[in-house]
């Protein structure tokens, strides 16, 4: 799986298709972040989370795992157009499957528009493998697409994920074929859901996830 060809086109290809969705989903929860201190951010992308966190919390150190190298500089220009302070983030190229950390470290995890990506078998390796990164009292922020339970809906919301799938898998070599919803991971690992909110008729979501005690 490689964004490789995408990177410089990601974000009018995001704004075209969904407008603001996406960002309003991975900001939903950023009030939550104001007291967190280190954070792992899994598939950032172009960065526009990364903006808004260093914003909102002016102490944080972030870890920012990502695989496509176009991907860390578009993120990186971003920054520095926003005058942000670079020293504050970590970016490490690296495949998430493959990405480890000492445990317990991050008190903060964001995985928005990520986990898609994944099948069910490498979600059961990934989200583990995160949990593990994370303290005892962290809180796990993330944002996707969903599929709604009934009626038309569910019709609208599959025929647009079909769609991806297969641009996605043609552009970028996407192993995924179908989303696989992670929650069933994330309560294994360790988490409970707090609170979810639901977006465009229930095609997206985004979700505050926390550790129990």
């Amino acid at each position: 799986m490689s964004f490789d060809r995408l990177a410089a086109h990601y974000h009018w290809m995001e704004k075209i298709f969904a407008g603001g969705l996406m960002q309003r989903c991975r900001t939903t929860f950023l009030a939550h972040t104001k007291d967190r201190r280190h954070a792992l951010l899994i598939g950032e992308g172009t960065g526009k989370f990364l903006v808004e966190l260093l914003r909102v919390n002016p102490r944080i150190q972030i870890t920012c795992v990502e695989q496509c190298a176009g991907m860390i500089q578009q993120a990186q220009q971003r920054l520095a157009r926003e005058q942000l302070d670079v020293s504050r983030v970590s970016f490490q190229q690296m495949d998430a499957l493959r990405w480890t950390s000492p445990p317990g470290k991050f008190d903060l995890v964001v995985t928005n528009f990520f986990l898609d990506c994944f099948r069910s078998e490498q979600l059961q390796k990934l989200i583990p493998q995160l949990a593990e990164s994370a303290t005892d009292d962290a809180i796990w922020l993330l944002a996707d697409f969903r599929v709604p339970e009934a009626g038309w809906r569910r019709w609208r919301a599959g025929a647009i994920l079909a769609s991806l799938y297969l641009f996605f898998k043609l552009m970028t070599s996407l192993s995924a074929s179908w989303l696989t919803p992670p929650d069933k991971f994330l309560a294994n690992a360790g988490f409970k859901l707090s609170d979810r909110r639901l977006f465009n008729f229930g095609f997206a979501h985004a979700d505050l996830w926390m550790r129990e005690g």
